[in-house]
């Protein structure tokens, strides 16, 4: 089941940052995701206005987004995302073949 990787950063130092947005297409690809947003304009229709960055990333499955995280190579490059920013960063599997929740969630 695909799985979606969420990231919400807050970007203090972009020239850093774009040492790390370097780094990341090829690492994300290896681990067979595929980046459905990055950076682009977010719209608030509700709640506290968002300014900061949003990247969305789509995986095969949750283990996919983890074994990133595992990875070497990601961690090094991670270093200069979090000099550079905070935020979050969450995975949610997506909605089954069934399109039926799973209610005891």
């Amino acid at each position: 089941m695909p799985a979606y990787l969420v990231a919400r950063v807050a970007v203090h130092d972009p020239e850093a940052y774009l040492k790390y947005a370097a780094r990341t297409p090829a690492l994300i690809a290896r681990h067979g995701g595929k980046f459905l947003t990055r950076g682009t304009p977010v719209i608030t229709l509700e709640g506290m206005p968002f300014n900061d960055r949003m990247v969305i990333v789509e995986f095969p499955s949750a283990a996919h987004a983890e074994a990133l995280f595992k990875d070497p190579e990601y961690d090094e490059a991670a270093l200069f995302r979090r000099d550079a920013s905070v935020g979050q960063i969450v995975v949610q599997e997506g909605v089954a073949p069934s399109g039926v929740p799973d209610p005891h969630v």
